[in-house]
Parts: structure tokens; C-alpha cells; sequence
């Protein structure tokens, strides 16, 4: 097991051990905002079963039938789990309308409460791990599972807010409209998860300030070459793809053009890992003067 994978297990038992807490605090309460709480670490549960298969998956190496690897499996585990929390939210909606319909005192809110802010406090430690394991390791699952988890915490303050306000002023009515509003949050957190992964099944580039680079590295490292151009990333998991055409006098030896070609290569590979580099060679005459002019 990968280290990507073992956070992903991690990640798995910490949900179900916040799962329980805030079901045994909506259970006390019967509070429709907290129940929205503890639909949402469901989703989490789920999500992070996902994210080990997804990841699972990516480490197979690369095949005949998959020469690139395996590495979007990544994605599609982020828009699984864009959807399923598109679903909670829609759950939550629901339950949130028959408690507007029928209105009822909470029990035990004191309890529950506590016992929601005992997980939302593993909730919060954790997400800020997965955050920073996620970026390191350039996993998309453990990025996405991080950023649900902060969006899981943002929520549930708000939650614990809002219903402690409801228990102060007696007001019932507001424990389905926290609800709703919690459905709202929620929503618009899968469907900006799902966007954000079909960027990457799309082979989306990478962020301008990551080509900007890649174009720096380019021109510093490819002395006795003319010009590159027509770059094209993509990428893919924990993987960047990257090809251009390198123009070089038309008199070079190949064994010169090959070793200015290994040169670019080590000096991007020094500096970004998982980069798979492809560089065509061309004569000058196929030089268009608008690429990547050698320093």
C-alpha cells in the first residue's frame, strides 16, 4: 500500500469514528441542521472508499492497454464524489422541508452539540492534512477528500451557530432554514468538485504560473538549439505530459540534438517531478519565431 493510499485508509476510519458522533448527535437532538451534518460525513465515508479504490487503481503501473498509466482514475473518483455530495444535499432538502412542515422542540441540545464539535475538531485536523499530503503527493483524491472535509467543517460551525441560536431564542423555525442553507453550501461544493475533476478527464494545462516555468526552464537549458515551440502539457493524476518541437541548426549531428534533448529533459525533471517529457527535433528551417527562443 501506496502513502497516498494509506491517508485514504486513514481517512476511511476517521470518517466512520465522525460519523458516529454526529448521527449520535443528530439521534439526541433530532435536529434537522445537525442531521444535514451527519448526512454529509456519509458522503465522506463514501467518498473516501472511493478515493483508496481510485488510488489503488492509479498505482497500477503503465499497460499495453494503458501505455499513459492509470492515474485519472484520480478524477473520476473526484466526480464520483462531487456527485455523491450533490445527493446529500438534495437529502437534505428534503428532510429539512418536512421539519419546516412539522416544526419540533430539540432534545438534549447541549449533548449534541458537544458531541458535534468533537468531530467537527477531527474533521478540521485532518482535512488540513489531507491538504497538504494531497499537494505534495499531487493526488487529486486526497485533495478533493481535504477540500470536502474543509468544506465538512465550514458547515458544521455554522451549523453548531445557528442551532445554538435556535435553542437561546426558542425560535423551532430556524433548524430547518440552517438545513437549507447547509443543503445550499453543500451543493455548491460538489458541483464545484465536479467541474474542477472534468477539467482534468478534459487534459486541462496546468496552472499558467507552472507553464511560465516550464518555458524558463526550456530556454535556459537548451543552449545550441534555435527555438521551441508549439509546447503542449496535459495532465493526468500525479502526471504532467509535456511535448514540443525543438529547432536546431540543420548541420547538427543527431547525437548533438539528442544530448541538448537529455539536457532540457534533466533540467526539467530536477525541478518537477512526474513531468513526461516528448520532444520532437527539427531542422531550422522549421522554425516559426514565435516559440520558446534559446537563451
Amino acid at each position: 500500500m501506496g502513502r497516498a493510499e494509506r491517508f485514504a485508509f486513514v481517512s476511511i476510519v476517521l470518517g466512520c469514528l465522525v460519523l458516529g458522533l454526529k448521527g449520535a448527535a443528530w439521534w439526541l437532538t433530532g435536529s434537522a441542521a445537525l442531521y444535514s451534518d451527519a448526512l454529509e460525513s456519509t458522503v465522506n465515508v463514501a467518498a473516501s472508499v472511493v478515493a483508496l479504490v481510485a488510488l489503488r487503481f492509479a498505482a497500477i503501473p503503465a499497460d499495453a492497454n494503458h501505455p499513459y498509466g492509470h492515474d485519472k482514475a484520480e478524477f473520476f473518483a473526484a466526480v464520483i464524489e462531487g456527485v455523491l455530495i450533490v445527493v446529500a444535499a438534495l437529502s437534505i432538502f428534503v428532510h429539512a422541508w418536512h421539519v419546516w412542515l412539522d416544526p419540533h422542540k430539540l432534545a438534549w441540545p447541549l449533548q449534541g452539540l458537544a458531541l458535534n464539535a468533537v468531530a467537527t475538531l477531527i474533521n478540521g485536523g485532518w482535512s488540513l492534512v489531507l491538504a497538504r499530503v494531497g499537494r505534495k503527493l499531487r493526488s487529486p483524491a486526497l485533495v478533493a477528500d481535504g477540500k470536502h472535509l474543509t468544506a465538512d467543517v465550514v458547515t458544521s460551525f455554522g451549523i453548531a451557530a445557528g442551532v445554538g441560536v435556535a435553542i437561546l431564542s426558542d425560535m423551532l423555525i430556524l433548524d430547518p432554514i440552517i438545513a437549507g442553507l447547509t443543503g445550499l453550501y453543500v451543493l455548491w461544493s460538489g458541483m464545484h468538485m465536479i467541474s474542477g475533476s472534468v477539467g482534468g478527464l478534459m487534459d486541462a494545462a496546468p496552472e499558467p504560473a507552472v507553464l511560465a516555468r516550464i518555458r524558463e526552464l526550456v530556454a535556459e537549458s537548451a543552449a545550441g538549439a534555435i527555438e521551441a515551440h508549439d509546447l503542449r502539457t496535459r495532465s493526468a493524476g500525479r502526471l504532467t505530459f509535456l511535448q514540443f518541437d525543438l529547432v536546431v541548426p540543420g548541420t547538427m549531428t543527431v547525437a548533438a540534438s539528442h544530448e541538448i534533448c537529455d539536457r532540457i529533459e534533466d533540467k526539467l525533471h530536477a525541478e518537477m517531478e512526474h513531468l513526461v517529457v516528448t520532444i520532437h527535433v527539427e531542422p531550422e528551417e522549421k522554425a516559426k519565431q514565435h516559440g520558446v527562443l534559446v537563451i
